[in-house]
């Protein structure tokens, strides 16, 4: 009998390398793995739904569930998890020294439903006294003009969003002072060319980040993978097919982490660093799956109904295939 043959699209992470290079095959299927950036994975099956199975941001994916054709369905894969205090950059010049001091500032945001700023905005507001709709939000292309939202949003009143004009960047736009701060998931340009003039609000943000997860338990989910809902519907198994497919990639990724004949990853110190993760965080610290995941997707729904990007508040029963929710035992 033929394989069910899919296409996915999805970036070239540690975590599913082995299905991308063919040592992981998921059962029935016929995977052919396109290699692409996020942002151009997320525009195209957002915009046209181009490929059967695809990375997807977590927020996209939840704002899709309220369209009428609620055309994706997901499972509890992660490819992408992410701290996000380090990405809250600001103008030097702005004067703000500690998170308080955004209120009231205008701050850029490549698209206001990405699910970097959700974290972010949802994190300032509970641990740092920064409501949600206390400050202004700037939207467009970070390095390119003319970037926009990915998908249709209708915020409340109380969120207020601004889109600059088309030919400005918000990368120019902080080091310019026009914006005060930025909220991203990819690091300025200006960061780095800007001679001091743009910093980060959290200078040592590993600590921050750290001490974030040893009081939340809390490691930031930023994607999930979707499958396009006519083919679920036609192909029930296809859910956890694909499910334990990429599990079985990320144990060798897990396992690659470990090696101590020779080092796998380029990285000098990277024994030493892997024991202080496992300490820390545990052993699967990278953690599949909906019930070890549904306080930091509870966490995430919360902030994205806060943020006015859900018309109700979700749980997380609402976002994935069923049959993820359990496995058969022996």
């Amino acid at each position: 009998m033929s394989k069910l043959r899919l296409s996915l699209g999805c970036w070239d992470y540690d975590r599913t390398r082995a299905l991308m290079d063919g040592t992981v095959v998921p059962d029935g299927i016929d995977l052919n793995y396109l290699n692409m950036p996020v942002e151009e994975t997320f525009f195209r099956m957002l915009r046209h739904r181009e490929f059967d199975v695809a990375e997807m941001s977590l927020s996209s994916y939840t704002v899709s569930l309220f369209k009428p054709e609620r055309p994706f369905i997901a499972i509890p894969i992660f490819p992408s998890r992410f701290f996000r205090h380090s990405c809250i950059y600001v103008n030097a010049d702005a004067g703000i020294r500690e998170p308080k001091d955004l209120i009231g500032k205008r701050i850029g945001t490549p698209e206001y439903q990405m699910t970097a700023p959700v974290w972010i905005r949802g994190i300032l507001d509970e641990h740092y006294g920064v409501p949600v709709d206390s400050v202004t939000y700037v939207t467009g292309g970070e390095e390119e003009p003319g970037r926009p939202e990915k998908l249709k949003i209708d915020l409340p009143p109380n969120i207020k969003v601004e889109q600059i004009g088309p030919t400005q960047t918000l990368s120019q736009m902080l080091l310019d002072g026009e914006i005060d701060a930025l909220h991203t998931a990819r690091m300025p340009s200006t960061f780095l060319t800007g001679k001091g003039k743009v910093t980060r609000l959290f200078p040592d943000f590993e600590a921050v980040e750290r001490e974030y997860f040893r009081s939340t338990g809390i490691f930031p989910i930023m994607h999930t993978l979707v499958i396009r809902r006519e083919i679920y519907e036609a192909n029930r198994w296809v859910a956890q097919s694909l499910y334990k497919a990429f599990v079985q990639a990320q144990q060798v990724a897990y396992q690659n982490l470990r090696e101590t004949a020779a080092l796998k990853i380029m990285h000098p110190w990277l024994l030493g660093n892997m024991e202080a993760v496992v300490k820390e965080m545990g052993e699967d610290f990278w953690a599949y799956g909906f019930e070890n995941n549904r306080k930091t997707l509870e966490t995430f729904l919360r902030y994205h109904h806060q943020g006015g990007l859900s018309k109700k508040l979700l749980t997380p029963e609402d976002l994935f295939a069923p049959e993820t929710f359990e496995a058969f035992k022996i």
